[in-house]
């Protein structure tokens, strides 16, 4: 990136308060219900105007879950928020069901799901929605990584390695009562590699804090097959060309300062730019149903952008090994991946069923790069592998949905189910 590239885009924030808070004066004006022009169709465009400015200039904050209560064999279960695991660079949230005195008879005794969030740019908040759909059946924890301009400099490095590291000691601190049978693991996209690479340490040691299962969700493990457009990029240009334009220090101001990063506005500026025809109707349909007053399409419309604008920074060590390491040289898949100068070999896993979950029209990571998974674990029986391919859903819905809801959800139950009875065989679909 062009020097002092982050304090171009600060001061061009910076720059934008005046206007921003000239819209925050029209809109009070023009939503309080004394003013009678707000009911005409002249006032419903300046209305909606405003709010589109201010939701295209404003800087999003870090969502919250939100998540206060679920639905436990028929039976309504609130939730409380607890972090019960913590390092510099991630926090494990653990979504508490309260059966105590809110739930009838003996509650069921269900396995732990490690939902493994993906580090590429957004919050682990982008998976409320996968989070909300296991509650029901699993004591849920997820991996909540922190923004890299958050963490000064005295907190240290960290790479793909000191993630890998996470998901292990993360693994044995949540099967530190139970042995990992009775945790199953679950990695959303970025995370597929470095979940695996964990899985394939652990069975290496023949830890007893590898999980029973873990479901690889829309995630890069070889990107030679069928590459993407962001596949091509990253093997054409190469890791060099990455540092030199992607990454910069973190300004002053925050706790970061001075730290190497990849900023966040500069990720949500690719994925924006992949489908920039889809966001600009997104906007303009918007526009339309705040004039005619469509207020459930709006604000599902707000929601969803609510969450996506919201973006973090990645420490440049960790963006560029993982660049280099997974779409460039492909190290997995071609057996060369080392942890810390330890080999990681797929051929140690054993004990650990594998399922594998793909889109059909994913425009990240292909049909096929997370199913060579199965191809690397030469060493687990077939009846504990599985994959399922998802139709007509792109990346985004294979987390998150209805098709997720109604159809993946299911599937990836049923597999974890049936891994417990053993010698069953498992559908590939």
């Amino acid at each position: 990136m062009p020097p002092f590239a982050y304090e171009l885009h600060e001061i061009s924030h910076f720059a934008m308060a005046p206007a921003r808070a000239m819209t925050d004066i029209a809109q009070a004006w023009l939503k309080s219900p004394a003013n009678l022009f707000s009911y005409t169709h002249v006032g419903k465009k300046m209305m909606a105007t405003v709010e589109l400015f201010e939701r295209l200039t404003r800087r999003y904050g870090k969502p919250g879950f939100n998540l206060s209560s679920t639905l436990v064999a028929g039976q309504r279960v609130p939730i409380v928020e607890k972090t019960v695991w913590e390092r510099p660079f991630c926090r494990l949230v653990h979504f508490e069901r309260q059966f105590e005195g809110n739930f009838d008879g003996e509650p069921p005794r269900q396995a732990k799901l490690l939902i493994v969030a993906p580090l590429s740019g957004h919050y682990a908040t982008l998976l409320r929605g996968t989070v909300d759909a296991f509650l029901p059946f699993h004591d849920v924890y997820v991996t909540d990584w922190a923004d890299a301009k958050t963490q000064p400099i005295s907190a240290g490095r960290f790479d793909l390695d000191d993630y890998i590291d996470y998901l292990v000691a993360i693994c044995a601190h949540l099967s530190k009562e139970r042995d990992g049978r009775d945790l199953h693991t679950l990695g959303v996209c970025q995370p597929a590699v470095p979940l695996f690479a964990a899985v394939a340490l652990m069975e290496g040691e023949r830890s007893p804090h590898s999980p029973a299962s873990m479901t690889l969700m829309g995630g890069p493990i070889d990107t030679r097959r069928s590459p993407t457009k962001v596949n091509k990029l990253a093997e054409e240009r190469g890791v060099d060309w990455f540092k030199q334009h992607c990454i910069s220090a973190v300004p002053l101001g925050y706790r970061g300062a001075g730290r190497e990063v990849y900023p966040g506005f500069l990720q949500l500026a690719g994925f924006m730019g992949m489908n920039l025809d889809r966001h600009v109707n997104a906007h303009l349909e918007l526009f339309n149903q705040l004039v005619e007053g469509d207020g459930d399409s709006a604000e599902k419309h707000r929601e969803f952008y609510d969450e996506y604008l919201s973006v973090l920074d990645l420490t440049a060590e960790f963006y560029l090994q993982t660049v280099d390491a997974v779409f460039v040289k492909h190290l997995l898949p071609r057996g060369e991946m080392t942890h810390r100068g330890v080999k990681v070999d797929p051929a140690a896993i054993r004990r650990t069923a594998l399922l594998t979950v793909e889109g059909e029209n994913d425009d990240i990571s292909g049909v096929g790069q997370t199913l060579a998974a199965h191809d690397l674990c030469v060493n687990l029986p077939d009846s504990m592998k599985a994959n399922y391919l998802q139709e007509k859903v792109g990346h985004y819905g294979v987390f998150n949905g209805s098709r997720f809801r109604n159809q993946i959800v299911p599937r990836i139950l049923e597999f974890q189910a049936a891994g417990k009875t053993a010698g069953r065989a498992l559908s590939v679909v």
